[in-house]
């Protein structure tokens, strides 16, 4: 196998700016995801049931169907729709907040209610309001162990992000099909690819078991 290492040097600022959009696309679905999965979360927790049903019927849907398809159905439906237009950045983002908030919407609700109730009583009866004890006394805890799965959740976010190369999104998976395309070649463009996302994921994870150390000392 004659292995190029040629090309990928020629390819390398292209393979950079596609790994900074990638960074970008899932920190965008990481934060945005995040505070629609916090409301979810707190949608799907009331306990009329009427209520929480389109909470109930967002996760449900985000969950039970592919993010490929997802990201289809807002790039070619959703995004021309309300821009007149096809935008593969803003769909790529859009989706990938839109599924992450289902998960994380799921993750919050585990972790509130994995605080015992005895500390919402005490708050309650230190003259806190529902909003006040949450905000000040529940969130905060629950946060501290929800640590873990909302790095997952990131790690998991970036590796999907590569599916934003079906919509010409142009991230790391994207540039190696480019590569691939020109050079008629398979090993370089997606081993590289594959070890910046190695080196992108396993960075990450330790970072969040520092992160994660440290908070358990504290």
């Amino acid at each position: 196998m004659d292995f190029r290492f040629d090309l990928i040097m020629d390819y390398a600022p292209l393979f950079l700016k596609g790994t900074l959009l990638t960074l970008g696309l899932s920190l965008a679905g990481i934060v945005i995801g995040t505070a629609l999965g916090l409301a979810i979360g707190l949608g799907k927790m009331v306990k009329n049931k009427w209520l929480s049903l389109p909470f109930d019927l967002y996760i449900t849907f985000f969950r039970g169907t592919p993010l490929f398809v997802q990201i289809l159905l807002i790039h070619f439906g959703l995004v021309p729709l309300f821009t007149g237009k096809t935008e593969p950045v803003t769909a790529a983002i859009l989706a990938l907040s839109l599924n992450a908030a289902a998960y994380i919407a799921e993750i919050f609700r585990a972790g509130i209610q994995s605080i015992d109730k005895g500390q919402m009583e005490a708050a309650r009866t230190l003259g806190m309001t529902h909003v006040q004890a949450m905000r000040h006394v529940i969130l905060p805890q629950a946060f501290k162990r929800m640590i873990p799965p909302l790095g997952n959740e990131f790690i998991v976010l970036i590796k999907e992000s590569s599916l934003a190369a079906v919509i010409a999104a142009p991230e790391i998976m994207y540039w190696g099909w480019a590569m691939q395309g020109q050079y008629f070649k398979v090993w370089e463009p997606y081993i590289t690819v594959a070890v910046i996302y190695l080196v992108i994921t396993l960075s990450l994870s330790f970072l969040l078991n520092r992160l994660e150390r440290r908070l358990s000392t504290e």
